[in-house]
């Protein structure tokens, strides 16, 4: 079946696809979004966080336990969560694949104004039993490096973390679930302070801090972004860079020793 993806065609009348990861990089860079999606520029790439990676998959895999039998996890539970748990849908597991957001049964919707396919790869869903309502999980990876700091979204650069919450809530409200406007970050925070010996006889093993932190969803920047993110595609030539932008930066110090 045909599709509209990687360079832009303004000619295709089929909706265009747009991960959640390529609206965060207009927001970011509306010069170099429009270099990417219209012109093909390949920009620099950088390894995978596979550590993030792997406790993705063992969060997902811990609470899958509980998923089948409809139960809370005992970690949520022993910080008083009793009522969270693990939703179950027949399409859950094609919710959380982020490289083909935009195939049948996953977490994509179609925003017609636009004509743009938008979604992206969900962590985890939970239930809430008191509400009924479901909350947006994303599991986040770290290791602190101040002794007995707390972990927050207070941070600059967790900016684009609340946006990424806030797009996933926006997509499932449009796929009209009853999603609450309360999502939850599950951090997973590396102690590096503990007194605990880290090297075993035959492997190793790393201790974590688990924190739930609960963040109120703003999604009302979503449909603007989209309606911004049409009319670049459409320019003839690129808009200038953002004034944060690093690749802009980079290329402005060449262009001073030419």
């Amino acid at each position: 079946m045909p599709r509209h993806r990687g360079i832009y065609n303004p000619k295709n009348p089929l909706p265009y696809e747009l991960s959640r990861s390529r609206i965060e990089n207009f927001i970011r860079c509306p010069s170099c979004f429009y270099l990417q999606q219209v012109k093909g520029v390949v920009f620099p790439s950088f390894p995978g966080f596979n550590l993030n990676e792997a406790t993705d998959i063992l969060l997902k895999r811990d609470f899958d336990k509980y998923r089948g039998l409809e139960e809370t996890h005992p970690f949520l539970i022993n910080i008083g969560k009793h009522h969270l748990i693990p939703f179950s849908h027949p399409d859950f597991n094609l919710w959380t694949q982020s490289i083909h957001f935009a195939s049948e049964g996953r977490m994509n919707f179609i925003h017609e104004p636009t004509n743009l396919k938008v979604g992206g790869g969900l962590d985890d869903v939970w239930i809430n039993k008191k509400t009924n309502e479901l909350h947006v999980i994303d599991y986040k990876s770290t290791s602190q490096r101040t002794k007995g700091k707390e972990i927050s979204l207070n941070d600059p650069w967790k900016i684009s973390y609340k946006r990424q919450m806030d797009f996933y809530v926006w997509v499932m409200q449009k796929k009209e679930f009853n999603i609450s406007k309360i999502g939850y970050f599950l951090y997973c925070d590396g102690d590096r302070f503990a007194d605990y010996s880290f090297l075993n006889s035959k492997d190793a093993s790393m201790k974590f801090k688990m924190t739930l932190i609960p963040y109120d969803v703003d999604f009302s920047w979503v449909e603007e972004a989209l309606y911004n993110i049409k009319s670049c595609l459409n320019l003839n030539s690129p808009p200038s860079h953002s004034k944060n932008c690093e690749y802009g930066n980079f290329i402005s110090q060449i262009d001073l020793i030419n």
